[in-house]
């Protein structure tokens, strides 16, 4: 019997359509994970804007001391201390990130008045890396100060110019993901909630050209609201997020001082999740793992610690690798409860050593908290 062979044309045809297939299954099994943003502190080896080198926060990390009977401090990078804004450095911790299941980190980045701040990090050391793009990037607004109208309209600028436009730029149905960390704050100094949201609006419309704004709230300032969700709705927020546990007023009350178990602060922050952020549908709620708790480094070792506000507050103990990854556990399956491609989880946090919050590997734990999160969330890679 003779065997008809198709033409070079109706093959090419034929592969086509099967990578179609291939990159549409694709995007729907992507869609359906549960993606992993790490929140990253950029202060580590602080520069000046003219460059020049300040000891940031490595030395309060170096000069911790125990402050209680089995307090471990100070905690000891396994890589040592070294300069982020290096882009061979941020390689190696973009590598880690993506091969434990990291899919961004959500940098702490700051604008004031005088323009950016702490921005080496992202600038020199990320975006230079040679696997720029193995882990995406966002920015977390940490407006710790006050700004102008005139002043946000020129961050706007910035933002969308030099970080929406960049390919590495993490983005939810295509939108460019942008967080703000003091809710209160920006309303106010917008002068009203009005004020607040025409401002949004400008960086809405700017952003089109990139694909789109995607407008995260951190819930600190929110949950001080008396109608949080109202707030964030008016404010045209797509999701909202935690930064760290102990924002959470339900974790708050059931800290004692010195320590508190990771297991009890676990367990009210994510039933007040539940509660208060289950049914939010209009406005989803990413839950947060926090790895841990202990600002302590940041008093001066010849200062009493005692117990007060931050950073003399409670810490949190036996936050073990285990624990960690049975709150990671919890939070998935409360993150699958989103619809596809919002499918969240944020984590306090890739390198906030002097609050406690790490997932860098420490010498006495190595990698085990980043072997949690491939665990429960699968290792990452760059074709996906």
């Amino acid at each position: 019997m003779r065997v008809r062979t198709r033409s070079p044309l109706a093959r090419w045809a034929d592969a086509v359509a099967l990578l179609a297939a291939v990159s549409v299954a694709g995007i729907a099994a992507e869609s359906e994970r549960v993606q992993v943003a790490a929140f990253y502190f950029p202060n580590w080896h602080r520069r000046t804007n003219d460059g020049a080198i300040v000891f940031g926060e490595w030395a309060n990390l170096q000069r911790a001391v125990p402050r209680f009977p089995g307090h471990a401090q100070p905690k000891r990078p396994l890589w040592g201390i070294e300069d982020e804004a290096d882009p061979s450095v941020m390689a190696k911790k973009i590598a880690a990130a993506s091969a434990h299941g990291v899919d961004a980190f959500l940098f702490c980045w700051y604008y004031v008045p005088g323009g950016p701040r702490y921005h080496f990090a992202l600038d020199h050391g990320f975006l230079r890396a040679t696997n720029c793009g193995a882990v995406k990037f966002a920015l977390m607004w940490a407006n710790h100060r006050s700004v102008s109208r005139e002043v946000f309209d020129r961050m706007t600028s910035l933002v969308v110019t030099q970080y929406f436009r960049h390919p590495a730029y993490w983005r939810l149905d295509g939108r460019c993901v942008f967080s703000i960390y003091e809710v209160r704050r920006f309303v106010n100094d917008m002068g009203s909630v009005e004020a607040a949201r025409a401002a949004l609006d400008t960086l809405r419309a700017a952003a089109e050209p990139a694909g789109g704004l995607h407008l995260n709230l951190v819930d600190f300032h929110l949950l001080k609201e008396k109608s949080p969700l109202e707030l964030a709705q008016a404010l045209g927020a797509d999701s909202i997020t935690s930064y760290v546990w102990i924002h959470c007023p339900a974790v708050w009350k059931v800290l004692q001082f010195p320590t508190t178990t990771y297991a009890r602060a676990r367990t009210a922050y994510f039933d007040h999740w539940k509660a208060t952020w289950l049914h939010s549908a209009r406005v989803p709620h990413w839950p947060n793992v926090t790895m841990g708790w202990d600002p302590s480094p940041r008093v001066p070792p010849d200062q009493p610690w005692g117990g007060g506000p931050y950073p003399r507050s409670p810490v949190l103990v036996d936050n073990s690798p285990a624990e960690f990854e049975l709150a990671l556990r919890q939070a998935r399956t409360l993150a699958q409860t989103w619809p596809p491609g919002h499918r969240i989880v944020t984590i306090y946090a890739w390198n906030e050593w002097t609050e406690g919050g790490y997932l860098e590997p420490e010498e006495g734990t190595g990698y085990a908290y980043l072997e949690a999160i491939r665990r429960v969330f699968g290792e990452r890679h760059e074709d996906r």
